[in-house]
């Protein structure tokens, strides 16, 4: 009995072709699968036991406003705290390298319809990193305190020259440029919010 080669050929090949489809496909779920892990890594870092909105218009508030100023420069942060008077909101914000401060009023109709949330006791961290030259957004307060003793009030205030923050509760410091503890007794890094700038509005939320 004669064997029809083309048809050994063809059947041969399919088969070939088929193991070399599922091997495609195994590479892709495998990728997919790493690609939600590190997602889900990511999503895990950021803070959410208090909630955190922050919309802020730098085209309203343009240079030498400080918090302007220090987005888009690597190792500049302020800490930013909100108050209504009058019917307005304000935000004072202290700078990082200097510890200057500033009081900044939202005058317009639209600032002040915004919602305004800032974490665990109204004061959240904002810069950008000289590390890795991304923006940060960190709560304000200190992160082991809040874990270990609950309540809300345990600032964080600048040190050596700005480049850490320091906790007079437990006296942990962190470094402000990617949130571990640099000195004390170790424990949780700083809590974070996501944060963003388009070139116009800065925004924190979590």
């Amino acid at each position: 009995m004669k064997v029809d080669r083309r048809r050994q050929k063809k059947t041969y090949g399919y088969c070939r072709g088929d193991r070399r489809h599922l091997s495609f496909i195994f590479i892709y779920l495998l990728l997919s699968s790493s690609i939600f892990f590190i997602s889900c890594q990511a999503e895990d870092t950021i803070y959410r036991e208090y909630r955190c909105t922050f919309f802020f218009d730098t085209q309203l508030h343009p240079q030498p406003c400080q918090l302007t100023a220090i987005l888009n420069n690597p190792g500049h942060f302020c800490k930013i705290e909100a108050s209504v008077e009058n019917g307005l909101r304000r935000l004072k914000t202290t700078r990082n390298y200097d510890g200057s401060t500033e009081t900044i009023l939202l005058s317009t109709k639209r600032e002040n319809q915004e919602t305004c949330i800032l974490g665990a006791n109204n004061c959240i961290i904002i810069g950008t990193s000289s590390y890795d030259n991304m923006l940060i957004a960190y709560e304000g307060q200190c992160p082991n305190c809040l874990n270990q003793f609950g309540g809300t009030r345990y600032p964080l205030t600048w040190q050596k020259g700005g480049n850490q923050l320091s906790c007079a509760k437990c006296g942990r410091y962190y470094d402000v440029n990617n949130g571990t503890v640099a000195s004390g007794d170790g424990g949780k890094q700083l809590y974070r919010y996501y944060a963003a700038f388009d070139g116009q509005i800065l925004h924190a939320w979590n």
